[in-house]
């Protein structure tokens, strides 16, 4: 297993984009497996009945396993030890069947203390471009 390395920092600039992630359809299978790794087992993810008991049109995704895939699209670009903090705000429900998108832009690139950083705005986002989940991420460079 090779280790990654931090992109260039004198070559990123405002504006650079990160490789994006594209990931499979909304599953069952998928949001079930999440159940048993993240240790979240409400039934709005993964019962139907219970689902459109409570109003919805069916099962849905944990808001947890889209901030989960903004971590992966982090670490897809630079090693986890770099990644200092992500924060994320929830925007809409990511429903059955639906394609996401992660992606993410360099916001701004400064120093603090000594220690060169980027902070980048990330999101989820679905086929038709609808934002499910926005935030920030702050990566540093040892």
């Amino acid at each position: 297993m090779t280790s990654k390395t931090l992109p260039a920092w004198d070559t990123l600039q405002p504006g650079d984009t990160l490789p994006p992630l594209e990931l499979p359809p909304i599953s069952r299978l998928a949001l079930a497996l999440y159940c048993g790794a993240s240790g979240d087992h409400n039934p709005i993810h993964v019962d139907t009945d219970f689902a459109k008991s409570a109003g919805m049109p069916d099962v849905f995704a944990h808001g947890m396993l889209s901030a989960a895939w903004l971590g992966r699209l982090l670490t897809n670009w630079v090693p986890q030890s770099a990644i200092r903090s992500l924060d994320v705000r929830f925007a809409a429900i990511t429903q059955m069947g639906e394609r996401i998108t992660c992606t993410g832009t360099v916001a701004e690139k400064f120093e603090h203390e000594g220690r060169r950083c980027v902070r980048l705005q990330v999101a989820t986002t679905n086929a038709q471009g609808i934002p499910k989940l926005t935030g920030e991420a702050l990566i540093a460079w040892h």
